[in-house]
C-alpha cells in the first residue's frame, strides 16, 4: 500500500460516520464519475462482503451516489444524496452480491450516460483510501491519489512505447502503470498514474495514437461539480 501524506493514514474531511464506507465509498463513486467523462443517466450499484452486510447502516449507498454526483467526501448533502439523484435524472438500482472480491468493502458500480459507459470494480481501504481493481473488464489496478490516465487500445508491438513517448515529451513522470488486455492483438487498457495535472491537449495526442480509442481521466484533485 502507498500513502500519500499524513492524511492518507488519518482520513480526509467527511461526513461520517466511517472512513472506509462513506469517504472511501464516495471516492469510489467520483472515480466512476470521472471514468464516464459525462452525467450518468442511471447507476447499479452491488455491494460485496461487508460493504453488502452494513451499506445501509453506515450510509454507503449514499456515500456512492454522492460520488456519482461528483461531491467531495465532506459534502452534506451526501445524507440526501438518493434525493438530489432523483431530482438530476439519474436512476439508481442498488443491492448485495456475493462473490469472493479481494477485500471485504468491495463495491461494482456500472454506469450509463449519454454516449458512454462504464464498469468498476473496486474497494475502500481504510482511511478513506480506495484501490480500483478492475475497469470495464481489464484487471488494472490504481489508487486514485494521483492524475490517472486510462488508455484503451489494441493490443500491438510498440503501442506502449508510443504512449509513453507521447507522456515524455510533455513532461509527464509516470509514477505506475498496469496493463492488460482481453486476448492476444485484441483489446486491451493501460493506466498510468502520474505526477502532475493532465492537460486536454494531452488527451487529444493520445487518443490520436494509430489503435487508440478511448482516453478518461481521473483526477480527484480537481474541483468538484454543484450537481
Amino acid at each position: 500500500m502507498r500513502f500519500k501524506d499524513v492524511f492518507s493514514i488519518i482520513g480526509p474531511s467527511m461526513v461520517g460516520p466511517s472512513s472506509s464506507h462513506t469517504a472511501g465509498a464516495a471516492r469510489l463513486g467520483r472515480v466512476a464519475r470521472q471514468l464516464l467523462g459525462e452525467a450518468p443517466a442511471r447507476a447499479e450499484i452491488v455491494f460485496y462482503g461487508s460493504f453488502a452486510d452494513t451499506y445501509r447502516g453506515h450510509g454507503t449507498d449514499l456515500a456512492i451516489v454522492g460520488g456519482l454526483l461528483d461531491w467531495a467526501t465532506d459534502d452534506l448533502r451526501i445524507a440526501q444524496s438518493l434525493q438530489h439523484a432523483e431530482a438530476a435524472g439519474l436512476s439508481v438500482s442498488i443491492k448485495a452480491g456475493k462473490a469472493v472480491t479481494a477485500h471485504p468493502n468491495t463495491a461494482k458500480i456500472m454506469l450509463g450516460g449519454a454516449t458512454r459507459t462504464v464498469e468498476l470494480l473496486g474497494a475502500s481501504i481504510g482511511g478513506g483510501n480506495i484501490e480500483v481493481h478492475a475497469v470495464d473488464g481489464f484487471d488494472v489496478k490504481f489508487i486514485a491519489m494521483y492524475p490517472t490516465l486510462c488508455v484503451y487500445h489494441k493490443d500491438r508491438p510498440g503501442m506502449l512505447a508510443e504512449m509513453t513517448a507521447v507522456l515524455s515529451r510533455a513532461g509527464v513522470n509516470i509514477g505506475h502503470m498496469d496493463v492488460d488486455r482481453k486476448g492476444r492483438n485484441g483489446e486491451a487498457m493501460t493506466v498510468f498514474e502520474v505526477d502532475t495535472p493532465v492537460a486536454g491537449e494531452l488527451l487529444a495526442e493520445l487518443g490520436r495514437l494509430q489503435d487508440v480509442s478511448d482516453v478518461r481521466l481521473v483526477d480527484l484533485e480537481a474541483g468538484v461539480g454543484a450537481t
